[in-house]
């Protein structure tokens, strides 16, 4: 059975990832944007992470551009905004397609294990991914969730 720990990621600063690392860590997983409208969650994933971090939770970025060209085409411009404008801290990594021929396995496999409303396909930038200790996907979050709203399903898997 495919875990989180099968996947592989770039961080935001070009450095390979075996996600593997946070298998045992309660994880969300958050498709990201600079120029969104839902840019204003970093501060709440910030806010999660910082409380909870201790507790085993990790928040994952991954910047997409598939929606509306709403992010920055340089990886270190998006790293600054989102350090100078929210301190995020918590791990960023490239940026990825999330839909389409070109998306990260990943997020084939989080499309997969948890579809939307109206299909697997991902519909806009924030839609968010919780997965357990053991590396499996428990729940997905629309865009419009923002980070508070998910505090209590994390801290029944904590």
């Amino acid at each position: 059975m495919t875990t989180l720990g099968d996947f592989e990621a770039t961080t935001i600063t070009g450095a390979p990832q075996q996600l593997a690392e946070y298998v045992g860590k309660v994880v969300l997983v958050v498709n990201t944007a600079s120029k969104c409208g839902f840019t204003p969650q970093f501060a709440g994933l910030e806010k999660l992470y910082t409380d909870l971090k201790d507790e085993g939770l990790v928040v994952l970025g991954f910047p997409c551009d598939q929606f509306a060209n709403q992010e920055f085409a340089d990886n270190a411009e998006v790293a600054d905004f989102c350090q100078l404008n929210y301190g995020v801290d918590f791990p960023m990594f490239a940026k990825i397609d999330v839909n389409g021929k070109h998306a990260h396995p990943l997020y084939g496999w989080l499309r997969t294990e948890k579809g939307g409303v109206l299909g697997d396909a991902i519909k806009w930038n924030f839609t968010k991914f919780l997965i357990n200790r053991d590396g499996k996907v428990v729940k997905r979050y629309p865009p419009t969730t923002p980070p508070e709203d998910i505090e209590d399903d994390i801290r029944t898997l904590l």
